[in-house]
This record gives C-alpha cells, sequence and structure tokens, in this order.
C-alpha cells in the first residue's frame, strides 16, 4: 500500500498534488531537523572546549567564555591594540611625548669626570704624550694613586662617580660621565676631558679624584680655578662661579661623610686654587675636582675602599651641586 492511499481524494479543481500528505509530513520532519541541528552543532562545539581536545589531537587552551563572542580579528589582536574595525584600527599610533624630568635639577646638565683610567697602568705610552693646556704642556693623563693594598684610585673614582650620577638623576639632573667602565683602554687626556664639560654646556663639571701623598696627612680637599690667560685657556668666566660651587661640595662633602678637610694644605678651609690643571684651565663651565681623601694614609684608606663610605662621599657632593644649582 502506498503512503498516501488513506488520503481523501482531491477536490476537484484543486491544485493540490495527490501527494500533500507525504509532502506535508516530509516537510514537517525537514523543518524539525532544521531545528534541532544549530542546538546539537552547539552542544558538541561546547562538549569539544570543556573537553578541551582540538582538531590536531593534542589538548587545547579553554578559551575564556567571552573569547568566542569576539571576532577573529578582534581575537587575534594583540593585547592593548584597538578592536577591527574600530576608527583607530591598522592607524599608527604617535610615541609618547618623554616625561619631563622631576626634581630640583630638572633641565640641568651637569658632566663627572672620573678621575683616570684602570687601563693606563698599561697604556704608559700614550698618556704620556703632552698635550697644551694653555699655561703650559703636560701629560694627555696619569695612572693616579692607589691604596697600599692595591685598590686603584681609577676604581674608586669610577665607583663615586656613578653612585653621584645616580644621586643626581634622582634629583632631575641629566648627567654625563666623560667615560664608563671599559668604554676605552686609557684617558681620556685632560684636553678631552675639558671638551666634553664645554660641549654639553655643563651648568657645573667635578672631576672626582683622590689623594696619593704620605701617611699621615688626612682629610678632602677641594681644587679650584685660578684665574688664568694663555693660549686656549681663560677662565675669567668661571673662576667666581666655581668657587661657589666649590664652597657648596665642600660644605656638604665633610657633614655628610664625617671627613675634616685636609690638614696638610688648604688652611683647614678645605678649598685649593691652581693654574696647573689642564681639566680646570681649558673648561668654559663651572668647575672643580675633589680629592675625597689621602689613599695612602691607613685610616682614609679603610673609608676610601668602604662601599657604605663611598655612597656618602656621592651623596655629599650631589647635595653640593644641588645647592649651587639653586635646588
Amino acid at each position: 500500500m502506498r503512503k498516501d492511499d488513506s488520503a481523501p481524494p482531491p477536490e476537484s479543481g484543486s491544485s493540490v498534488s495527490p501527494d500533500r500528505p507525504w509532502f506535508t509530513r516530509r516537510s514537517t520532519l525537514v523543518v524539525g531537523v532544521a531545528a534541532l541541528a544549530p542546538a546539537a552543532l552547539a552542544g558538541w562545539v561546547l562538549t569539544q572546549v570543556l573537553a578541551g581536545s582540538g582538531s590536531d589531537g593534542q589538548q587545547s587552551r579553554q578559551l575564556p567564555a567571552s573569547h568566542a563572542s569576539l571576532s577573529p580579528g578582534q581575537r587575534d589582536a594583540k593585547p592593548g591594540s584597538p578592536p577591527s574595525g574600530s576608527p583607530t584600527a591598522g592607524a599608527s599610533t604617535p610615541a609618547a611625548a618623554p616625561v619631563p624630568a622631576k626634581g630640583p635639577l630638572a633641565g640641568k646638565t651637569v658632566v663627572v669626570d672620573p678621575g683616570h683610567n684602570t687601563g693606563n697602568f698599561k697604556h704608559t705610552d700614550e698618556i704620556d704624550q703632552q698635550v697644551d693646556i694653555g699655561t703650559n704642556r703636560k701629560e694627555c693623563d696619569t695612572t693616579g694613586t692607589t691604596t697600599n693594598s692595591g685598590y686603584m684610585e681609577a676604581e674608586f673614582t669610577m665607583d663615586v662617580s656613578k653612585r653621584l650620577r645616580a644621586a643626581l638623576e634622582a634629583q632631575g639632573a641629566k648627567v654625563v660621565l666623560t667615560h664608563e667602565t671599559g668604554d676605552r683602554a686609557w684617558g681620556p687626556c685632560i684636553t678631552e676631558r675639558a671638551r666634553i664639560g664645554n660641549v654639553a654646556n655643563a651648568d657645573a663639571v667635578v672631576s672626582v679624584h683622590a689623594d696619593g701623598v704620605s701617611a699621615g696627612n688626612r682629610g678632602f680637599h677641594v681644587i679650584l680655578p685660578a684665574k688664568v690667560k694663555a693660549g686656549a685657556a681663560d677662565t675669567a668666566k668661571i673662576v667666581e662661579p666655581s668657587r661657589e660651587l666649590g664652597e657648596r661640595i665642600a660644605g656638604n662633602f665633610a657633614r655628610t661623610t664625617g671627613s675634616a678637610p685636609a690638614n696638610y694644605l688648604g688652611g683647614g678651609t678645605g678649598l685649593v686654587v691652581r693654574d696647573d690643571l689642564g681639566g680646570l684651565n681649558l673648561s668654559t663651565r663651572p668647575k672643580v675636582f675633589i680629592e675625597c681623601g689621602n689613599m695612602r694614609d691607613a685610616k682614609d684608606a679603610a673609608q676610601l675602599t668602604s662601599p657604605e663610605w663611598r655612597q656618602k662621599a656621592a651623596q655629599g657632593i650631589a647635595d653640593g651641586i644641588v645647592g649651587f644649582l639653586g635646588g
């Protein structure tokens, strides 16, 4: 018996097919299947996600629920990037403007000159070259001194200079070192050290040193430029501001380190004027040298080799610079 044998005969003039009852049932079945398919597919997808089974048979990462609602472009975007289709998507983002330095020394430039170089001992021919300092000619650089145990002045000056840089940068200053650890085999020459401060248009320049005189001579002293005018040397404009810088550093250095002014020169003031140092003669910017102590005296050497004391030394110099620059 056919599927539609039980159906009533069609009405006269009707366009309905004799097979309509079968078509009706088939349509109903198709509609039902179509309605169930999305739900079944969604259930299968959910099962796969929860099971963590990837298409390659390996364990895949479970995605957060919110991820499923994103478009492919949004899912692939890097963190922090604008969503696909947004007005800024695909457009280049301008670089953020640098944050201005903050602190009492913001806008100021300080050049710090670590005296000597640990490599000078191996390059004596190079550093013995004569250079013109205006008033006369002298060695490009020297080896510097050491403690009796062999701790180099150049090691000391670089350590204090780096600590000084950190202290000044914390106050907002731009700090330039005349050289860094290992960036050159020897030097630089005293003429180049002066030129670095001049080219940087520094608001203050400090050259860090330690003395090497006989035992029993103790304390620090700050060396100021004399008034000289000869050849390339002309210190007329920097004598007074350099003295103010030196006085500020001497006072703060004594207070912070507890060290006394030198007992062997300077008359107890901790200040000495010299006209034979190329780093001062050739400077066009306010500049001083500081001899932080005597490396050949056991008591001073104990301080100079102490990291804690070197930190105090750097802070004392920094405080003097801040005072000089009006911080």
